[in-house]
Protein backbone atom coordinates (compact mmCIF):
# COMPACT_ATOMS: atom_id res chain seq x y z
CA UNK A 1 0.00 0.00 0.00
CA UNK A 2 1.62 3.28 -1.04
CA UNK A 3 1.99 5.92 1.65
CA UNK A 4 -0.31 8.92 1.66
CA UNK A 5 1.20 12.28 0.87
CA UNK A 6 2.23 13.76 4.20
CA UNK A 7 4.57 16.52 5.11
CA UNK A 8 7.72 15.10 6.69
CA UNK A 9 9.12 16.59 9.86
CA UNK A 10 12.40 18.44 9.53
CA UNK A 11 15.75 17.23 10.81
CA UNK A 12 18.77 19.31 11.72
CA UNK A 13 21.26 18.54 8.92
CA UNK A 14 24.35 19.14 11.07
CA UNK A 15 23.09 16.83 13.81
CA UNK A 16 22.18 14.12 11.32
CA UNK A 17 25.61 14.27 9.71
CA UNK A 18 27.24 13.97 13.12
CA UNK A 19 24.88 11.14 14.09
CA UNK A 20 25.73 9.11 10.98
CA UNK A 21 29.47 9.52 11.49
CA UNK A 22 29.20 8.78 15.21
CA UNK A 23 27.10 5.64 14.82
CA UNK A 24 29.32 4.36 12.04
CA UNK A 25 32.29 4.95 14.33
CA UNK A 26 30.61 2.92 17.09
CA UNK A 27 30.08 0.02 14.71
CA UNK A 28 33.65 0.24 13.40
CA UNK A 29 35.07 0.06 16.91
CA UNK A 30 32.98 -3.04 17.64
CA UNK A 31 33.73 -4.81 14.35
CA UNK A 32 37.44 -4.28 15.01
CA UNK A 33 37.15 -6.50 18.12
CA UNK A 34 35.38 -9.44 16.47
CA UNK A 35 37.16 -12.77 16.17
CA UNK A 36 36.94 -15.02 13.13
CA UNK A 37 34.61 -17.28 15.10
CA UNK A 38 32.30 -14.37 15.89
CA UNK A 39 32.38 -13.14 12.30
CA UNK A 40 31.18 -16.57 11.20
CA UNK A 41 28.14 -16.54 13.52
CA UNK A 42 24.67 -16.45 11.94
CA UNK A 43 22.49 -13.36 12.27
CA UNK A 44 18.72 -12.93 12.32
CA UNK A 45 18.92 -11.86 8.67
CA UNK A 46 18.44 -15.10 6.70
CA UNK A 47 21.64 -16.34 5.09
CA UNK A 48 23.85 -13.57 6.51
CA UNK A 49 26.78 -14.11 8.83
CA UNK A 50 28.13 -11.44 11.14
CA UNK A 51 30.83 -10.79 8.52
CA UNK A 52 28.15 -10.22 5.87
CA UNK A 53 26.26 -7.90 8.20
CA UNK A 54 29.37 -5.89 9.02
CA UNK A 55 30.15 -5.54 5.31
CA UNK A 56 26.58 -4.43 4.66
CA UNK A 57 26.84 -1.59 7.19
CA UNK A 58 29.90 -0.31 5.33
CA UNK A 59 28.05 -0.67 2.02
CA UNK A 60 24.99 1.19 3.31
CA UNK A 61 27.06 4.10 4.60
CA UNK A 62 29.42 4.03 1.64
CA UNK A 63 26.44 4.51 -0.66
CA UNK A 64 26.51 8.19 0.31
CA UNK A 65 29.95 8.61 -1.30
CA UNK A 66 29.07 6.43 -4.27
CA UNK A 67 25.97 8.49 -4.96
CA UNK A 68 27.94 11.73 -4.65
CA UNK A 69 30.28 10.40 -7.34
CA UNK A 70 27.37 10.02 -9.76
CA UNK A 71 26.02 12.87 -11.85
CA UNK A 72 23.43 14.93 -10.03
CA UNK A 73 19.87 14.05 -11.13
CA UNK A 74 17.66 16.70 -12.66
CA UNK A 75 14.97 16.38 -9.99
CA UNK A 76 14.04 14.49 -6.84
CA UNK A 77 12.05 11.28 -7.30
CA UNK A 78 11.57 10.16 -3.71
CA UNK A 79 10.54 11.92 -0.52
CA UNK A 80 11.83 10.92 2.87
CA UNK A 81 8.49 9.38 3.87
CA UNK A 82 8.38 7.32 0.67
CA UNK A 83 11.82 5.81 1.20
CA UNK A 84 10.87 3.04 3.69
CA UNK A 85 8.37 1.65 1.18
CA UNK A 86 10.87 1.71 -1.69
CA UNK A 87 13.43 -0.59 -0.08
CA UNK A 88 11.73 -3.98 -0.48
CA UNK A 89 12.14 -4.02 -4.26
CA UNK A 90 15.92 -4.05 -3.89
CA UNK A 91 16.23 -6.71 -1.17
CA UNK A 92 17.61 -9.50 -3.38
CA UNK A 93 20.12 -7.22 -5.12
CA UNK A 94 21.29 -5.85 -1.76
CA UNK A 95 21.82 -9.36 -0.37
CA UNK A 96 23.90 -10.38 -3.38
CA UNK A 97 26.02 -7.23 -3.30
CA UNK A 98 26.53 -7.55 0.45
CA UNK A 99 27.94 -11.04 0.23
CA UNK A 100 30.16 -10.09 -2.72
CA UNK A 101 31.52 -7.15 -0.72
CA UNK A 102 32.18 -9.34 2.33
CA UNK A 103 34.06 -11.89 0.21
CA UNK A 104 36.14 -9.19 -1.49
CA UNK A 105 37.11 -7.43 1.75
CA UNK A 106 38.50 -9.86 4.33
CA UNK A 107 40.06 -6.88 6.16
CA UNK A 108 36.89 -5.26 7.45
CA UNK A 109 38.69 -2.52 9.36
CA UNK A 110 40.40 -1.37 6.17
CA UNK A 111 36.99 -1.30 4.45
CA UNK A 112 35.55 0.75 7.31
CA UNK A 113 38.51 3.13 7.29
CA UNK A 114 38.11 3.84 3.58
CA UNK A 115 34.36 4.26 3.95
CA UNK A 116 34.68 6.62 6.90
CA UNK A 117 37.36 8.74 5.22
CA UNK A 118 35.38 9.14 2.00
CA UNK A 119 32.18 9.91 3.85
CA UNK A 120 33.72 12.60 6.06
CA UNK A 121 35.38 14.23 3.05
CA UNK A 122 32.18 14.21 1.01
CA UNK A 123 30.00 15.61 3.77
CA UNK A 124 32.45 18.44 4.40
CA UNK A 125 32.24 19.58 0.79
CA UNK A 126 28.60 19.12 -0.27
CA UNK A 127 25.43 21.01 0.77
CA UNK A 128 22.38 19.16 2.01
CA UNK A 129 20.19 20.14 -0.93
CA UNK A 130 22.45 18.39 -3.41
CA UNK A 131 20.46 15.64 -5.18
CA UNK A 132 21.76 12.08 -5.09
CA UNK A 133 21.07 9.42 -7.70
CA UNK A 134 20.17 6.84 -5.05
CA UNK A 135 19.12 3.44 -6.36
CA UNK A 136 15.79 3.64 -4.54
CA UNK A 137 15.13 7.00 -6.24
CA UNK A 138 16.76 10.42 -6.45
CA UNK A 139 16.57 12.39 -3.21
CA UNK A 140 18.44 15.15 -1.43
CA UNK A 141 21.61 14.42 0.51
CA UNK A 142 19.98 15.72 3.70
CA UNK A 143 17.08 13.28 3.33
CA UNK A 144 19.33 10.41 2.32
CA UNK A 145 21.42 10.85 5.45
CA UNK A 146 18.30 10.45 7.58
CA UNK A 147 17.72 7.10 5.85
CA UNK A 148 21.26 6.10 6.82
CA UNK A 149 20.31 6.42 10.48
CA UNK A 150 17.71 3.70 9.88
CA UNK A 151 20.31 1.43 8.29
CA UNK A 152 22.83 2.08 11.05
CA UNK A 153 20.48 1.76 14.01
CA UNK A 154 18.68 -1.35 12.74
CA UNK A 155 21.92 -3.12 11.87
CA UNK A 156 23.63 -2.10 15.10
CA UNK A 157 20.76 -3.88 16.83
CA UNK A 158 21.27 -6.88 14.52
CA UNK A 159 24.95 -7.05 15.46
CA UNK A 160 24.18 -6.89 19.17
CA UNK A 161 21.62 -9.67 18.77
CA UNK A 162 24.07 -11.89 16.86
CA UNK A 163 27.12 -11.48 19.12
CA UNK A 164 26.34 -11.90 22.83
CA UNK A 165 27.95 -9.20 24.93
CA UNK A 166 29.04 -7.03 21.99
CA UNK A 167 27.05 -4.06 23.25
CA UNK A 168 27.49 -1.57 20.41
CA UNK A 169 25.98 1.70 21.69
CA UNK A 170 23.32 3.65 19.83
CA UNK A 171 23.97 7.33 19.26
CA UNK A 172 20.98 9.17 20.73
CA UNK A 173 20.45 11.42 17.71
CA UNK A 174 20.66 8.49 15.28
CA UNK A 175 18.19 6.49 17.36
CA UNK A 176 15.82 9.45 17.56
CA UNK A 177 15.90 10.11 13.80
CA UNK A 178 15.38 6.44 12.96
CA UNK A 179 12.46 6.15 15.38
CA UNK A 180 10.78 9.32 14.11
CA UNK A 181 11.12 8.49 10.43
CA UNK A 182 9.59 5.05 10.87
CA UNK A 183 6.80 6.43 13.10
CA UNK A 184 5.98 9.06 10.49
CA UNK A 185 6.01 6.38 7.80
CA UNK A 186 3.36 4.48 9.74
CA UNK A 187 1.22 7.63 9.93
CA UNK A 188 1.66 8.09 6.17
CA UNK A 189 0.71 4.47 5.46
CA UNK A 190 -2.38 4.56 7.69
CA UNK A 191 -3.52 8.19 7.84
CA UNK A 192 -6.06 9.08 10.46
CA UNK A 193 -6.45 10.21 14.03
CA UNK A 194 -8.10 7.37 15.90
CA UNK A 195 -4.96 5.73 17.29
CA UNK A 196 -2.06 7.30 19.12
CA UNK A 197 1.30 5.57 18.85
CA UNK A 198 3.76 6.56 21.55
CA UNK A 199 7.47 5.75 21.35
CA UNK A 200 9.00 7.66 24.24
CA UNK A 201 11.07 9.71 24.40
CA UNK A 202 11.27 10.32 20.65
CA UNK A 203 7.92 10.16 18.86
CA UNK A 204 4.14 10.35 19.13
CA UNK A 205 2.01 10.00 16.00
CA UNK A 206 -1.68 9.77 15.18
CA UNK A 207 -2.77 7.17 12.64
CA UNK A 208 -5.56 4.81 11.49
CA UNK A 209 -8.90 5.94 10.11
CA UNK A 210 -11.75 6.43 12.55
CA UNK A 211 -13.05 8.93 15.08
CA UNK A 212 -10.39 11.55 15.75
CA UNK A 213 -9.29 12.00 19.34
CA UNK A 214 -9.41 15.62 20.53
CA UNK A 215 -9.01 15.69 24.32
CA UNK A 216 -8.37 13.51 27.36
CA UNK A 217 -7.01 9.99 27.18
CA UNK A 218 -7.12 8.62 23.61
CA UNK A 219 -9.41 5.58 23.19
CA UNK A 220 -6.76 3.69 21.20
CA UNK A 221 -3.17 3.80 22.40
CA UNK A 222 -0.06 1.87 21.43
CA UNK A 223 3.17 2.34 23.37
CA UNK A 224 6.57 0.75 23.04
CA UNK A 225 10.28 1.53 23.33
CA UNK A 226 12.39 2.76 20.39
CA UNK A 227 14.26 -0.48 19.65
CA UNK A 228 11.11 -2.61 19.81
CA UNK A 229 9.42 -0.15 17.45
CA UNK A 230 12.32 -0.33 15.02
CA UNK A 231 12.26 -4.14 15.15
CA UNK A 232 8.52 -4.10 14.41
CA UNK A 233 8.83 -1.59 11.58
CA UNK A 234 11.69 -3.47 9.92
CA UNK A 235 10.28 -6.97 10.38
CA UNK A 236 12.72 -8.20 13.03
CA UNK A 237 9.84 -9.10 15.34
CA UNK A 238 6.15 -9.68 14.72
CA UNK A 239 3.37 -7.66 16.31
CA UNK A 240 1.94 -10.82 17.87
CA UNK A 241 5.22 -11.77 19.52
CA UNK A 242 5.95 -8.24 20.75
CA UNK A 243 2.53 -8.03 22.40
CA UNK A 244 2.86 -11.52 23.89
CA UNK A 245 6.26 -10.65 25.34
CA UNK A 246 4.87 -7.40 26.80
CA UNK A 247 7.22 -5.34 24.64
CA UNK A 248 4.17 -3.42 23.37
CA UNK A 249 1.09 -2.20 25.23
CA UNK A 250 -2.00 -1.80 23.04
CA UNK A 251 -5.42 -0.71 24.26
CA UNK A 252 -8.57 -0.02 22.25
CA UNK A 253 -10.32 -1.69 19.32
CA UNK A 254 -8.17 0.16 16.77
CA UNK A 255 -4.85 -0.44 18.53
CA UNK A 256 -3.87 -3.62 16.66
CA UNK A 257 -1.15 -2.57 14.21
CA UNK A 258 -0.33 -6.12 13.10
CA UNK A 259 -1.84 -5.64 9.67
CA UNK A 260 0.24 -2.52 9.02
CA UNK A 261 3.65 -3.91 9.98
CA UNK A 262 6.37 -4.28 8.94
CA UNK A 263 6.85 -1.04 7.01
CA UNK A 264 10.10 -2.12 5.36
CA UNK A 265 10.77 -5.37 3.55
Amino acid sequence: MPPAKKRARTYDPARIRTAVLTQFGHVRQAVRTLTEEQLALPTRLPGWTVRDLAAHVAMAVGSVSRNLDRDEPAKAELTLLEWPFATAARAVDIADRTQDLAAANPDLDALYARTEERLAAGLAAVPGDRLLAALTGAMTLADYLVTRTVELVAHTDDLNAAVPGLGVPHDRQALAACTRLLADALAAKAPGGSTEVRIPPYAVVQCVEGPRHTRGTPPNVVETDPLTWIRLATGRVTWKDAVAEAKVSASGERADLGGLLPLMG
